[in-house]
């Protein structure tokens, strides 16, 4: 029995690129709606389930930025993988839509292959081959590798699929120094350059999700030139995890 292809909305204003994408998606297995107005982006994840959102910046009738403000606030789509497209090249815009909560950003124009070796990264992170049962817990920080969620205190952190990979990638290396090429790997073929500027507004999101004393040291520790460590205990510096 064939499994059903998963399910794509791509909302983008230019309906010559969409049908294009949305063609190229399609014959590539995925099953693909489209929208021109974030209204109508809205009213479809509303009405549907969707596996991931492909989402241009500049609409007729919005700011995607404020689009994913809000979808991240919403509890049916805080955690639904989001790849943002647009024209909007500046390294400051990226950083501001990472830190919305987009899992991953791609500035037109772009090749179409790019685009779906992302578009499988973001879905692979999203539904792991496997699920493990395991959680690690770290004073009152717990990581659920099965359930896919932190949680602190027992609260729930709010973080993205992809910020919860990266956040169980570090702690199964705990007290170890990962390289961003090192933690790019383990990531499962994200294609990110290592020295782009997400890995680090990621983990900062990270931080600010488990961590609530901001006079506490950091669990999540930079290592100047190398990468990152998590540290084992919030009590020692990075010479001491």
């Amino acid at each position: 029995m064939t499994s059903p292809a998963q399910r794509l909305l791509l909302i983008d204003d230019d309906a010559r690129l969409t049908a294009m994408v949305g063609d190229y998606l399609r014959n590539a297995g995925y099953h693909v709606d489209s929208a021109l107005t974030l209204a109508d982006g809205r009213a479809k994840l509303h009405a549907e389930p969707y596996d991931a959102l492909l989402l241009d910046l500049m609409l007729p009738d919005g700011d995607g930025l404020d689009f994913t403000r809000g979808l991240r606030a919403d509890a049916r789509t805080r955690r639904l993988p989001l790849l943002m497209l647009t024209a909007r090249g500046e390294p400051m815009d990226r950083i501001v839509g990472l830190e919305l909560g987009a899992d991953d950003y791609l500035g037109k124009p772009f090749e179409p292959r790019e685009l779906l070796a992302r578009v499988k990264a973001l879905l692979r992170r999203a539904q792991p081959e496997t699920a493990a049962d395991e959680v690690l817990t770290f004073g009152r920080l717990e990581i659920d590798l099965g359930a896919r969620e932190a949680r602190l205190a027992g609260a729930r952190c709010d973080l993205t699929s992809h910020q919860f990979e990266l956040l169980a990638v570090l702690a199964q290396s705990a007290g170890r120094v990962l390289s961003r090429d090192q933690i790019m790997d383990a990531l499962r073929g994200h294609p990110m350059d290592a020295f782009d500027r997400s890995i680090d507004v990621h983990v900062s999101r990270i931080r600010a999700a488990i961590e609530d004393d901001p006079k506490a040291p950091k669990r999540v520790l930079t290592v100047r030139g190398v990468g990152y460590i998590f540290a084992k205990r919030q009590d020692v510096d990075a010479d001491g995890v």
